[in-house]
């Protein structure tokens, strides 16, 4: 009797795997159990991770704003208590991007909050 062989789709999804996998180091990229292992952690990571990312953002527009309100004798909390008041449309990053590439709107951006405190 002959000897049954792996399909082709068996050998099709292997493929794709190592496909995927490319660019993994030693036996994760071509060695099937280890792949399908790696693949899987590393889609975990990449789920949990764009959500860490959006937080990382936020903690940097905030460290920028902070240290460029400073800079002009006001603190971050009541930078951002004034533009409330103020009913200010500016997220974080706005301000963020305002603070590093154009001071001068944002020395105008701190009076109308330190008006508005």
């Amino acid at each position: 009797m002959t000897r049954a062989r792996s399909g082709k789709t068996v050998l099709r999804n292997r493929k794709r795997l190592r496909r995927l996998t490319k660019g993994y180091v030693m036996g994760r990229h071509n060695l099937y159990r280890q792949a399908v292992v790696t693949l899987l952690r590393g889609r975990v990571y990449a789920f949990r991770d764009r959500r860490v990312r959006k937080r990382e953002f936020r903690r940097l527009w905030i460290i920028r704003v902070s240290a460029a309100c400073r800079m002009r004798g006001l603190r971050y909390s009541q930078l951002i208590a004034g533009l409330l008041k103020a009913n200010s449309e500016l997220d974080r990053k706005t301000l963020a991007d305002i603070a590093v590439h154009d001071p001068d709107t944002f020395t105008k951006i701190v009076e109308l909050a330190e008006q508005n405190l």
